[in-house]
């Protein structure tokens, strides 16, 4: 099941990055050749993909990431003016801050780190799940958020959709 997953996303990734070099259609050797590499990219990876390989193929899943879809391009579209602000303004205070978090797996560490790493202004340095904790650089540290109690300061609503997402 590992393979037919990874082949699957593979596939239409290919499928995806391909699409208008002929019109909206794929020629015919445009679509043997994504077989050959999904099939390719499939073997190669289906070892590190991991147990819960299935869950990408929940449609469910899909509308769960759909809907993320408005969440993070808002959350960058705020983060976006405020880093504006700051260079318009030049008041910063930038830092390395550990942020405490609730996640699980490895899954939910990525797409938490990933979604504050997306937003300008923080970048996710490490990610530390012995600790339940990630390193953040963030440009504007407000003050007596030096040591943030939540990810809700940093992150928003972001952590509670990693928790969902990464299920």
């Amino acid at each position: 099941m590992k393979f037919i997953t990874s082949f699957a996303w593979s596939y239409l990734l290919w499928l995806v990055l391909t699409a208008g070099t002929n019109g909206l259609l794929w020629s015919t050797q445009e679509l043997i050749a994504g077989l050959i590499f999904a099939g390719i990219v499939a073997y190669t990876t289906k070892d590190i993909i991991g147990e819960k390989s299935t869950r990408f193929l929940n449609p469910v899943k899909w509308l769960e990431w759909i809907a993320y879809v408005p969440v993070i391009f808002w959350g960058m579209t705020k983060a976006n003016l405020h880093v504006a602000w700051l260079v318009i303004t030049g008041r910063i205070k930038p830092g390395i801050v550990k942020v405490p978090v609730e996640l699980e797996n490895d899954a939910q560490y990525t797409i938490l780190s990933n979604s504050i790493t997306l937003t300008p202004g923080t970048l996710t340095i490490d990610a530390c799940p012995e600790e339940k904790a990630l390193y953040i650089h963030w440009i504007d540290i407000p003050d007596g958020m030096e040591r943030p109690e939540s990810s809700e300061p940093v992150a928003g609503s972001f952590e509670k959709w990693a928790r969902r997402l990464g299920r």
